[in-house]
């Protein structure tokens, strides 16, 4: 598992996240809206998506169904997901557990805990 998405609409989230994971050996494309990461996908194959869930627009739990749907309907594989939220006692983090996603990690986030959830997605 090389090649990660993050996608969160705060830049310097972004940022942070891939000057760690850039400097843990792998490759990271970054989306600020799941509408541009919707579009990275079309374009090329990722081995893990890393999402915030409350974004403006279209949000993480909305992206997420989108993005399986995609994969879907182009008979491609899925994409282990992580959410990452600030927001864990609302009810969009209780829609986004519902979806089964590999890995949930709470904002502000220490990186041992994200890259443990990472992990977790090799071994499945």
């Amino acid at each position: 598992m090389k090649d990660l998405l993050v996608v969160d609409d705060d830049k310097l989230i972004r940022m942070t996240l891939k000057k760690i994971l850039l400097k843990e050996g792998y490759k990271v494309v970054l989306a600020s809206s799941g509408e541009e990461a919707l579009g990275l996908v079309k374009n090329r194959e990722f081995d893990l998506v890393i999402s915030d869930i409350r974004m403006p627009g279209m949000d993480g739990v909305q992206f997420i169904l989108k993005l399986r749907s995609y994969l879907k309907s182009e008979k491609r594989e899925s994409i282990p997901e992580i959410f990452i939220t600030a927001y864990a006692k609302e009810d969009i983090y209780k829609e986004a557990l519902s979806l089964g996603a590999i890995g949930y990690v709470e904002k502000p986030f220490d990186m041992k805990s994200l890259l443990k959830a990472i992990d977790n997605a090799k071994r499945l």
